[in-house]
């Protein structure tokens, strides 16, 4: 729960319907915790509106004209190197989310999503942690267990967007398996097959809270920074619930 008298997180909306984005403002400015600084239709529009607002959070859309939303993040990172960026689109397709994820956006979401979650979503990317939707997480880490590892890049070759390019550097230390308990091993297990906090409390029948608190127990031990990268590891680890 925001604490009373908190100042609010300030967000530029990036899609180029209109209608959607007015939507989206009026539901957002309903929640007291968000503020709605700037609007864009374009990557030009939301360069400018990071240059002059400084949004705290940019809500993205792939489908942009001219410039993709994913081929947009890295000048918009740059412009603002504090600022998260938020996927918020239609497209399930997993080299969109790889794409995105490799260019530094800080989550992706699903336009589908219920708008409570949403909310969430905003203020978890704010507080430093990488948003996935279940569904895509279900997809990335499928098209991670289907695909046969990835041959080095040569030197200077830019790497492909594939989910092992995303996770393979944090994802060696195999040792760090034996570190985990039998219940950070059965959560991660779970992560890997796409489960929310949420999710893995109702299935475990333990907290949502205390499913927090083991995932940041995972990523310390494993040296990783996401969830991405420890559903992709356990993977590897052929970890199955």
């Amino acid at each position: 729960m925001t604490p009373p008298n908190a100042p609010r997180i300030q967000l530029l909306l990036v899609d180029d319907h209109t209608l959607f984005r007015r939507g989206l403002r009026a539901l957002l400015m309903q929640d007291e915790r968000f503020e709605v600084v700037a609007e864009a239709a374009d990557a030009g529009e939301a360069l400018r509106g990071v240059v002059q607002h400084r949004p705290d959070v940019t809500l993205l859309d792939n489908h942009l004209p001219g410039v993709r939303g994913v081929d947009a993040i890295r000048g918009l990172k740059e412009a603002a190197p504090n600022m998260r960026v938020l996927m918020l689109t239609v497209s399930e397709n997993e080299d969109d989310l790889a794409a995105a994820l490799q260019a530094g956006a800080d989550g992706y979401l699903l336009k589908t999503m219920e708008s409570d979650q949403l909310g969430d979503a905003i203020v978890k990317v704010l507080d430093g942690e990488s948003v996935i939707s279940p569904e895509m997480m279900a997809k990335l880490v499928k098209a991670f267990r289907n695909q046969s590892a990835p041959a080095p890049a040569a030197a200077g070759e830019d790497l492909p967007t594939t989910p092992g390019a995303l996770v393979e550097p944090a994802a060696r230390k195999a040792d760090g398996l034996a570190q985990l308990s039998a219940r950070e091993r059965e959560i991660l297990a779970l992560i890997a097959r796409g489960d929310s906090n949420k999710l893995i409390a109702r299935e475990l029948d333990i907290a949502e809270t205390t499913v927090k608190i083991h995932v940041q127990h995972i990523l310390r031990k494993l040296n990783l920074t996401s969830r991405v990268q420890a559903a992709v590891f356990a993977v590897k680890q052929d970890l199955r619930p």
